[in-house]
């Protein structure tokens, strides 16, 4: 065949290419007839397309199919063009997260293997990763299923580690095949076969540390396109098959406190969030949630309880709640009955303390706040800073168990504390002896309970110097019924009153209770009659509005800059019957600046507050906004807002409490950066009247305490509280912080002064001494930043000093 021929028969081949795609019908059949042809003609079209390559005027697609053509066109031949772009091309590859289908750079890897030569681990793990998300492709999925090995894709530490254990080859191999959602009762056969091989303890020995490492960085990073998704915090897809594969296998080995504390960890390392991808991986998720449901034991029960609090992730928390309520219904219990039985000892003895011998050394454990310390003493019985050497030579395996038992302390320390938070609305009520063993004398439990104020047959008590006190002193022994106290519907003085024993036993409650604001219907409301206005008009952040509705027990959905419709962010409350609504728009139209890459809103501007029977029809709108409407049910039409009249007091003052929680918090308007109101300035004006206006139900909470807080401040002479501010009175200038924002406008002409809470020198390092509740974020960095500037002259950073010296 003549060179013209040749170099038509190439060109026509690299056209249709272009126009389809390597694996079309017409492509296949032109490519078979070239690899039919003699030798010496097949050389001959190779280097017309190699030619065509060095000339460089195809897309980088085409460019791409042209090394695929010569590899496939060249099978065979010794010395083929572009041998070094094709390394190149292989090694981009093996960067990638994935390629897509249309480009078909399998055939590439293909023929690359074809002619004998070793494909890398990274370029396989590409190759997986596509055949993963591309289930149509039954041909991409056979050619990746042909590579055996590694027996995991590289890049992710645990996924390494295990690789170097030899005898784990075949139970890595069998859990690569978890691709259900379940496993079957083949796959399980199977893995108690391998776990008998192994030894069931061996296996938990191995899994356990490799799931510790799940989620670190990948050893190598991949490259993401700029609309991509963070595909290197997300879970290797092809991997993630066998980390549910080994979640399965534990679930097959007797239960054990440290199985059940890491599938915990995995069920939240999994529902993390990696930017534009949501969750990394709720499928691996799910599958920890069902190993630990499947688990007898305390532990097991434990994890599931907490992560009942934790997890907000709706699909995962319906198998949590499922799992609950099929342990509770097993033992005749309510599924709040089986929450507090849950929660294990974890070792203390008594209520927040626990000893622990390792030999001739010891350790006191306590639980202080929500912190558990542990306390060393040697063999002569002296207190020690650090870990006696004995203890770490002697017992490094206990010694790694009381570790571990301090962070699960610490953990269900937070979950607790928010699932009594969450009481006021339950209507939860407790026999007497019952409520004295699960919650004041419960050893973990105890050490928050005995922080908050309850009503035993309708007298308040809290516990102080041993026993439940009156406010008057009296112990109370005994009773019939026991509730957590509110501050609604109770005098004035009572509550001032508490509020000074809590300061006069230096007792920190858990969260505002006896501080709690309380959020009465105004006169505003009650002209608007069915919906409140009160947190209407304010911008915020959404991500963390969403987070912060998640863990308030909300149910939300991030708003996309697309054609959709959504509800708005609701939280239902079955104990009354109703389902209070706080109406939610996305703010701003344009893509980058409004928007993060994959077109999610940034910020959400904020409308009314509704109430609504528990079953009425949800209301809708646009995600751009525009309005509420109602849609009506095929059985049930269009349902009014209930009056607020009708909403019982509790309920309302909750609720709104969440609600100005969310903008406390989320507002752009506390954010001491947004000085310059944002993009193009657009929010100045409202960053200016919410970081310096009028204070709120919780500013005004919190400008009381400060009133009583700030005369025992070791800068007390320097501070003063006046109207919205804290007055702070340093060496350099005067500073005015607001009570709400905690923002700060010093001297001269209310300059506004920028000073980023917990960076270095600001803000955060300051210890505020007391405070008689935890959870105010706000408040300690008020009095941290007031207990800086009153000493402004010794501030050394440089973001501070290059205000405070500017004239």
């Amino acid at each position: 065949m003549d060179d013209i021929k040749i170099k038509v028969m190439a060109d026509r081949l690299v056209r249709k290419v272009a126009a389809s795609s390597l694996h079309h019908p017409s492509v296949k059949a032109r490519l078979a007839e070239m690899q039919e042809l003699p030798p010496e003609d097949r050389r001959r079209v190779v280097e017309a397309f190699a030619d065509r390559h060095r000339h460089g005027g195809d897309t980088p697609p085409v460019r791409v199919r042209l090394l695929t053509l010569t590899a496939l066109v060249g099978h065979g031949l010794d010395g083929l063009p572009l041998a070094e772009e094709r390394a190149a091309q292989l090694d981009i590859l093996g960067r990638a997260h994935s390629f897509w289908y249309v480009d078909r750079c399998e055939s590439l890897v293909r023929a690359e293997a074809a002619a004998g030569r070793a494909i890398s681990p990274a370029v396989i793990a590409t190759v997986r990763r596509t055949a993963v998300s591309t289930y149509s492709d039954q041909e991409l999925v056979r050619f990746a299923a042909g590579f055996a090995e590694p027996v995991l894709n590289v890049g992710e530490a645990w996924a390494e580690r295990a690789m170097e254990h030899g005898r784990l080859r075949e139970l890595l191999a069998h859990a690569v095949t978890a691709k259900a959602a379940k496993p079957s009762a083949a796959w399980e056969k199977r893995g108690r076969a391998l776990i008998e091989d192994l030894g069931a303890e061996a296996v938990r020995e191995a899994l356990l540390p490799l799931l510790a490492l799940v989620g670190r960085p990948r050893t190598f990073e991949l490259e993401r396109a700029a609309y991509e998704p963070d595909v290197n915090a997300a879970f290797d897809p092809y991997n993630a098959n066998a980390l549910r594969g080994l979640v399965w296998l534990l679930a097959l080995v007797p239960a054990h406190p440290d199985t059940a504390r890491a599938l915990g960890a995995l069920v939240e390392t999994s529902l993390r969030k990696a930017a534009g991808l949501g969750p990394r991986n709720p499928k691996v998720a799910n599958a920890a949630v069902g190993a630990l449901a499947r688990s007898d034991g305390e532990a097991a029960l434990a994890e599931l309880a907490r992560l009942g609090t934790r997890v907000t992730y709706k699909g995962t928390l319906k198998l949590i709640d499922a799992a609950l309520e099929d342990r509770a219904g097993a033992l005749g219990l309510s599924r709040e009955e089986i929450e507090e039985l849950a929660v294990p000892a974890y070792g203390l003895t008594e209520v927040g303390k626990a000893a622990f011998g390792f030999g001739e050394a010891a350790a006191e454990l306590t639980v202080s706040g929500n912190r558990a310390a542990l306390l060393w003493r040697n063999a002569a019985g002296k207190q020690v800073k650090t870990v006696p050497a004995t203890v770490r030579r002697d017992h490094p395996e206990e010694l790694k168990e009381l570790k571990g038992l301090v962070k699960d302390i610490e953990k269900s320390l937070s979950a607790q504390a928010e699932r009594l938070d969450r009481q006021f609305l339950a209507r939860r009520r407790w026999a007497y002896g019952q409520w004295r063993a699960r919650y004041l004398d419960h050893p973990l439990v105890g050490t928050l309970a005995r922080r908050l104020i309850w009503t035993v047959d309708g007298t308040p008590v809290c516990f102080a110097d041993g026993a439940l006190r009156t406010l008057a002193g009296a112990t109370v022994t005994e009773g019939a019924a026991v509730e957590l106290w509110h501050p609604v519907g109770r005098e004035p003085a009572e509550v001032l009153a508490w509020r000074e024993w809590l300061e006069r036993h230096t007792v920190t409650q858990p969260f505002k209770q006896a501080h709690r604001e309380v959020y009465l219907l105004t006169d505003a409301e009650r002209r608007t009659r069915t919906y409140s206005n009160r947190f209407a008009a304010h911008v915020l952040r959404q991500h963390q509005f969403n987070s912060l509705t998640s863990a308030r027990g909300w149910h939300n959905r991030l708003r996309l800059c697309v054609d959709d419709s959504l509800p708005p962010a609701t939280r239902e409350l079955p104990r009354w019957g109703l389902r209070a609504e706080y109406w939610i728009e996305g703010e701003g139209h344009e893509y980058g600046v409004d928007t993060t890459e994959s077109g999610t809103y940034l910020r959400l501007r904020t409308d009314q507050v509704r109430f609504y029977p528990i079953d009425a029809p949800q209301n809708w709108a646009s995600t751009y906004g525009g309005g509420y409407t109602t849609w009506p049910s095929d059985a049930q039409g269009a349902v009014d807002p209930l009056p607020l009249t009708q909403i019982p007091e509790l309920v309302l003052s909750e609720v709104m409490r969440d609600v100005d929680l969310f903008v406390g918090v989320a507002s752009v308007g506390n954010d001491p950066t947004w000085s310059d109101g944002g993009p193009e300035g657009r929010f100045r004006d409202y960053w200016t009247s919410y970081g310096f206006g009028e204070l709120g139900a919780s500013a005004e909470t919190r400008r009381a305490l400060l009133e009583r807080l700030v005369p025992r401040l070791a800068v007390a002479d320097r501070c003063t509280v006046e109207g919205r501010f804290l007055h702070v009175r340093g060496e350099l200038h005067t500073y005015k912080i607001h009570l709400a924002s905690g923002n700060i406008l010093m001297s001269p002409n209310d300059q506004y002064l920028c000073i980023v809470p917990g960076g270095a020198g600001a803000a955060g390092a300051a210890d505020p001494g007391y405070l008689p509740f935890e959870g105010d974020r706000t408040l300690a960095v008020i009095l941290s930043k007031a207990m800086l500037l009153a000493k402004d002259t010794e501030i050394t950073d440089p973001t501070i000093t290059s205000q405070l010296n500017r004239r």
